[in-house]
């Protein structure tokens, strides 16, 4: 401002010394008018023009630092996206919301145009770090599934087969009955049998449990559905005979199950004993001898059998060999008073019949 009224002043002066001081105009002619300076309103409009242009460079130089701001936020969004938002779209939001507010200086466009530029290699790094962060995730839990089944298959331990099952089973069945509890026994030997129907040593103890309890019924149950399995067990046979000889009539049943699993006594000489007793009860007195003489050809030593072979050779009308089968029956000293005194009157009875 100072120059331009230092200006002014210089334009003033001169004026004066032209036209109100008198100076020597001898040899100076005045100047046409067309031939002076620049009018005033000239000189004025251009110090006004130079005065606007400095107002305007000031405002602009106060009005740069505003933007900057702009260029730090759109530069610094990208910074909590990882966290939130999955892609670099959102970037691009404050750069359109802050593009009105330099709109009214031309100079700062080609900054606002470069803050895109400059979010581009922000947006590009984040999405190469990207499946860094998130790719690790699923990894991770793949990994971590199938420790408790690892861990599952340690605490079960070793498989068990179903036959070690049924077996755990009986044994627990056998602890009960240690214990006193009777009825958890068998329940569980029942349990037992029917996972395996074969499993004949929860087969015989539930046999003998029945008995105790007196519940002979269902012991006869039991042994007829053991031997209609396997008929290859001589010992189940003669229990289910002797309780079928208790029951009225049971006689034609007892000597039934003796004979279909007769085949498979071998040299069970007790078997063979006594389906020889119960031929003789049912009057089948040929066979029962026939069994007897079976039975002493591998035990001759055996008092009651000789006894045995001696009654069923009389009652089939052989006094003969049935005198020579007591007397052997009395010679070997081991028959109880009873059986003793039994041999000897049948002896006296064959002697008499004799004469």
């Amino acid at each position: 401002m100072s120059l331009i009224n230092k200006m002014l002043q210089d334009l003033d002066a001169r004026s004066k010394d032209g036209h109100g001081q008198g100076a020597d105009t001898g040899g100076i002619r005045p100047v046409p008018e067309r031939e002076r300076g620049l009018p005033r309103a000239v000189v004025f409009g251009g110090a006004a023009g130079l005065t606007a242009i400095a107002i305007a460079l000031g405002w602009i130089y106060w009005k740069r630092p505003e933007v900057p701001p702009v260029l730090v936020n759109v530069a610094q969004a990208p910074v909590p996206v990882p966290v939130s938002v999955p892609t670099p779209v959102p970037v691009r939001v404050p750069v359109v919301a802050a593009a009105p507010e330099p709109a009214v200086v031309p100079q700062p466009e080609p900054m606002v145009e470069a803050a895109p530029a400059a979010a581009a290699p922000m947006a590009r790094e984040f999405k190469a770090s990207e499946p860094r962060r998130v790719a690790p995730k699923p990894v991770t839990v793949a990994a971590v599934k199938p420790v408790p089944v690892v861990v599952e298959k340690i605490i079960e331990g070793k498989q068990v087969t179903p036959q070690q099952s049924i077996d755990n089973t009986y044994r627990r069945a056998l602890g009960d009955l240690q214990d006193g509890r009777v009825d958890d026994a068998m329940n569980g030997l029942q349990r037992t049998l029917q996972r395996d129907p074969r499993h004949q040593g929860a087969r015989e103890t539930l046999v003998r449990l029945l008995l105790e309890a007196q519940r002979p019924d269902e012991a006869v149950r039991q042994l007829q559905q053991s031997l209609a399995l396997d008929p290859k067990q001589p010992a189940q046979a003669m229990m289910l005979a002797r309780l079928q000889l208790d029951r009225s009539g049971g006689g034609a049943a007892a000597l039934d199950t003796l004979k279909r699993s007769l085949p498979f006594a071998g040299e069970h000489l007790d078997y063979r004993a006594f389906l020889a007793g119960v031929l003789q009860r049912e009057q089948h007195y040929r066979e029962a001898a026939e069994q007897y003489q079976l039975a002493l050809q591998s035990a001759p030593d055996n008092s009651v059998w000789w006894m045995g072979l001696g009654i069923a050779l009389q009652a089939d009308n052989q006094a003969v060999q049935a005198k020579a089968a007591f007397e052997r029956a009395k010679a070997l000293q081991t028959l109880s008073p009873q059986l003793q005194a039994f041999v000897e009157r049948k002896l006296v009875q064959l002697a008499g019949a004799g004469k």
